[in-house]
């Protein structure tokens, strides 16, 4: 394998992407139906929690970093062979669209509501509303970034080894 920008910056991205895609699944299939079974202040205290932890650099460096590699990918290998250009175009689409979009005008703007409601003072009837209006509209949108993270990362490795199998007929 040459070790070329595109290759590195292939490979970063594949990195990147498959971290975010391993978060997204762990948090579908460990984490939120976990703390499902908590009450609602427990439900809501430790969803807080999270998202206030999970504010951090190496945390932006893997969800924010695949979306400035998978634009680099799209226009380092735009004169690679047309199915592994268009994996990695339709790969940062769904990276973008369905991760990043998603996050900032979906899961964020619910778990801001959340941070700012000081869940010490609320009623219990609070709680439930609060809750309510949070939890399956989260879940909704973040099985989307896990489906779509999970297929970007497929995509990335298929055009890594499609491009292997253009290199080497091509010797």
């Amino acid at each position: 394998m040459t070790f070329s920008i595109n290759t590195l910056t292939l490979i970063s991205t594949i990195l990147l992407t498959g971290l975010t895609a391993g978060l997204c699944f762990t948090w579908t299939n460990a984490v939120t139906p976990g703390i499902g079974r908590l009450d609602n202040l427990g439900y809501l205290q430790a969803f807080q929690a999270m998202n206030r932890a999970i504010i951090n650099p190496m945390f932006l460096l893997v969800f924010f970093g695949p979306l400035l590699t998978h634009i680099a990918n799209v226009y380092l290998h735009r004169n690679q062979p047309n199915l592994v250009f268009w994996m990695l175009f339709v790969a940062g689409i769904l990276y973008v669209a369905g991760v990043v979009v998603i996050t900032v005008f979906g899961n964020v703007p619910l778990n801001e509501i959340l941070d700012k409601t000081d869940l010490q003072v609320a009623t219990p009837k609070q709680l439930n509303e609060l809750r309510n209006l949070f939890e399956a509209k989260w879940t909704r949108l973040h099985l989307i970034r896990t489906v779509t993270s999970a297929l970007s990362f497929l995509l990335l490795i298929l055009s890594l080894l499609q491009n292997q199998i253009n290199t080497n007929t091509n010797l």
